[in-house]
């Protein structure tokens, strides 16, 4: 039977004026204010899908499997080690007994201090009720946390001795009281007992070990912190069948004998737990730097960061990779992204996912999909260099996406891609921010240990956790944030920077902004050129400089100090543009400390010569060149056959490809032409910039309800509040009432219901009914009516605390309210 049935057919309603103690949950519940409520339903918003009807029913709701796990995995060790002890205690529980089962007979100061937090943490959330003198777990949370041979308990107790002996017959029962010294009994419940009051006697158990050979304590040692289980043979050993004979221990089945929960405690000194754990593990500082120096080295990150952003999405300007058919990007693809950048492939995925996250990538959605920039990145272009970075940092704090499990497989075996489904992980916001909360626990300029940065987490959610970080999803969580931070430029050198600082507390982003922003360097607008056709940017270039430079040179190399070479290709390129010889001598010349080099002068003008001597249109396509001697040349070179080439007139040659496949095998050949219009105006080509409809960046995936705010919470309370009131108000039985078997709404035929509610109109008083909406959900209401006419009633409804009007017909029964 499920643990609110059992509630709501035992509850009976108190007196309020007592001071009876609860005897179920929902009447722990209705003992508390509307504070306790707000509380329990900001700890547990799950409670909350859709707001209960009435205390019974959050009560019940309180004791569901699924709830109740959820709860179990937020709590701390040392409060779900508390819980664990009240798993394993007597049902109820008085405090003393629980204090003894956490710091044992000897007692310890640390879990003394803690303890009554964590009942109290149990209490709030509704896992444990009643007072300190019947401390109640939960019957769900008692099913999930009492030791079994299929689920054993993280305390390493087993059965007890009355569970052990279930099966056991009588004969045997007796045979143990003979053995260990105590009278025969008439029944094997009380041979149970008596056996039970033995080994919780610390006296006379000291005395019955005292007697047990060597060997026997020994076996005793290696069961007692458990696992309680051992497998004997068909002949055990002698202390193994010593300590059979006594029920020190008792079969659970033809080869396997269990250690008894009582005997355990008594071997531990009364724990439950070998160590509890009342402090959180400490993280502290493992390395200091100067402030200073922590935040230079997260600025030069955080430029580091923009510049690759740029650098990707300015690669895909013109189209990225393809999406696969699953979604997602190609092995491939990502391999060549990892190369294009220079880094590792889970470092690609990592900006790939950041720049997914951010709203600037996403999939165009055409026949022929690709990944290319979003009409947000021309946006995010336009905004100064801290606030780009913050726009970065925000959506990777609040993202679900999770790049590190890029190359995993998912639960069916498939690989999982960048930029791919299955990735989100509703954990990885939390657990993003509460390391960056440690990180900003210590002083400026201190950096912790991983590893003790792990612990604290583990400890902070055991139940969500395993033993390492290779199986635990929030260990690896952690660790990739630890990562993701430094290459982010959040954290410099380990240590959180003033500016990551700001971010996670600050009011929004606009303290990150001010403080990141003089540490960024800034924008220069000059290059020095060198002899050897390269040109040195001393520093990121202003954008309109570092557009146009992009389209006459090549990035070399980057670093402090980004260097270009220019090429035939390149200037090319300008001229292909737009551009003359005289636009790029003067452009060069405007934005150079150095006077143009000649090698680079006599580049630009001997390409600008040859540029457009030869003209190329369609026809399927064809050239012209005032010099015949020329397209001779062409014809004769073997390289040219796959063109088509045939001659049509002295100084126009016909082919049989496309006009950009002409213009490309001609650059092939050496020669420089340039494309015409159908009027025989040279074509100029501009880089042209694809870009995806517009965008929204991917929703973060919840890791279960969001919290409430307050003002839901109140309106909750008040209507759970209400909603109690109706169900458990004292009322009158009409006569002619016909109660129905299950105990439900009693039954009024409808001239007695509008008989009865305008007697309440008359007498100005409350009357209870049941009322089915229009949807067949029925409630229970208690209303003092104010005019019945037209086949409907009008009465303030002290359930939803206002004036409503209600049809007749949907009123299914009527009682007056007992005098009280």
């Amino acid at each position: 039977m499920a643990t609110g049935e059992t509630e709501r057919e035992a509850y009976v309603p108190e007196d309020q004026g007592g001071a009876a103690a609860p005897r179920t949950l929902a009447e722990a519940l209705r003992a508390r204010g509307d504070e306790g409520l707000a509380a329990l339903l900001r700890a547990r918003p799950d409670l909350l899908a859709p707001v209960p009807n009435d205390l019974t029913q959050l009560a019940t709701r309180a004791g569901t499997r699924a709830s109740v796990v959820r709860a179990l995995e937020r709590l701390d060790r040392f409060t779900l080690q508390t819980a664990e002890a009240l798993a394993v205690a007597p049902d109820p529980a008085p405090y003393p007994v629980l204090l003894r089962l956490m710091a044992g007979d000897a007692g310890d100061p640390g879990v003394e201090a803690a303890l009554p937090d964590a009942v109290a943490v149990l209490r709030d959330q509704a896992l444990v009720w009643g007072g300190d003198d019947r401390l109640r777990l939960v019957r769900t949370a008692r099913e999930l946390l009492v030791p079994s041979p299929q689920h054993p308990s993280p305390t390493g107790l087993g059965p007890t001795v009355a569970e052990a002996t279930a099966g056991m017959s009588p004969g045997r029962l007796q045979e143990i009281l003979q053995a260990v010294g105590l009278p025969t009994t008439h029944d094997p419940v009380s041979a149970v007992v008596a056996l039970t009051g033995l080994f919780t006697d610390r006296a006379r158990m000291d005395a019955l070990l005292d007697q047990a050979p060597a060997d026997a304590l020994g076996v005793l040692d290696r069961l007692v912190w458990g696992p309680p289980y051992g497998e004997v043979t068909a002949n055990p050993t002698p202390p193994v069948r010593w300590l059979r004979d006594r029920g020190l221990l008792l079969p659970t089945t033809a080869r396997t004998v269990a250690l008894p929960r009582e005997v355990a405690l008594h071997l531990r000194a009364g724990r439950a737990h070998r160590t509890p754990e009342p402090v959180p593990p400490a993280v502290g500082p493992a390395r200091e730097y100067r402030p200073q120096v922590v935040d230079s080295t997260a600025a030069g990150q955080a430029y580091t960061t923009l510049a690759t952003a740029e650098e990707l999405l300015k690669k895909w300007d013109e189209g990225g990779p393809a999406v696969l058919r699953a979604g997602g990007l190609s092995v491939r693809d990502l391999k060549r992204t990892a190369v294009l950048l220079d880094v590792a492939e889970p470092v690609a995925a990592f900006w790939l996912e950041l720049l997914y996250a951010a709203g600037l990538l996403a999939s165009d959605g055409e026949a022929d999909e690709r990944y290319a920039p979003t009409p947000a990145y021309d946006e995010w272009l336009d905004l100064p260099a801290a606030r780009r970075w913050a726009r970065l940092a925000t959506a990777w704090l609040t993202a679900t996406r999770t790049s590190g499990l890029v190359g995993g497989q998912d639960a069916k075996g498939r690989t999982l891609s960048a930029l791919g489904p299955d990735l989100d992980r509703g954990a990885a916001p939390e657990v993003r921010r509460r390391v960056l909360e440690l990180l900003a626990a210590l002083p400026p300029g201190a950096a912790p240990e991983p590893e003790d940065v792990l612990a604290r987490l583990r400890w902070e959610r055991p139940l969500r956790g395993g033993a390492g970080a290779g199986t635990d999803l929030r260990a690896r969580l952690a660790t990739w944030t630890l990562d993701e931070a430094e290459l982010l430029g959040v954290t410099g050198r380990g240590a959180l920077s003033g500016h990551g600082r700001a971010l996670l507390t600050g009011p929004g982003e606009d303290a990150a902004v001010a403080l990141l922003a003089p540490l960024l360097p800034e924008p220069v607008d000059h290059v020095l050129l060198q002899a050897d056709l390269t040109a040195v940017a001393p520093g990121p270039l202003r954008r309109p400089l570092a557009d146009a430079l992009a389209v006459l040179a090549d990035v070399e190399s980057k670093g402090g100090a980004t260097v270009y070479r220019f090429t035939p290709a390149s200037v090319r390129r300008a001229l292909d543009s737009g551009r003359s010889a005289a636009d790029l001598h003067a452009f060069l010349a405007a934005h150079s400390r150095t006077p143009v080099p000649q090698p680079l002068a006599y580049l630009i003008d001997d390409v600008a010569r040859r540029h457009g001597h030869l003209r190329v249109g369609g026809a399927s396509s064809y050239v012209r060149c005032d010099d015949d001697a020329v397209l001779g040349e062409i014809l004769a070179d073997k390289r040219s056959a796959p063109l088509g080439l045939r001659r049509l007139a002295p100084t126009v040659l016909a082919a049989q490809a496309d006009p950009a496949a002409l213009l490309e095998g001609l650059r092939s050949l050496g020669f420089a032409p340039a494309a015409e219009s159908a009027e025989g105006d040279v074509l100029i080509t501009r880089a042209h910039a694809r870009r995806t409809p517009p965008r929204t960046p991917p929703a973060p995936v919840p890791d279960g309800p969001p919290a409430p705010d307050d003002t839901l919470l109140k309106a909750a309370v008040h209507a759970i509040r209400a909603g109690d009131l109706a169900s458990t108000v004292a009322r009158k039985e009409p006569e002619a009432a016909v109660p129905r078997a299950d105990g439900s709404l009693p039954r009024t035929s409808a001239a007695e219901t509008l008989a009865t509610l305008q007697a309440a109109v008359l007498t100005n008083s409350a009357v209870w009914i049941g009322y089915v909406n229009a949807d067949g959900a029925a409630s229970q209401r208690v209303i003092a009516p104010v005019r019945v006419e037209g086949g409907y009633v009008t009465a303030y409804d002290h359930t939803a605390d206002e004036v409503r009007t209600y049809p007749l017909h949907r009123v299914t029964g009527v009682a007056e309210l007992a005098e009280e």
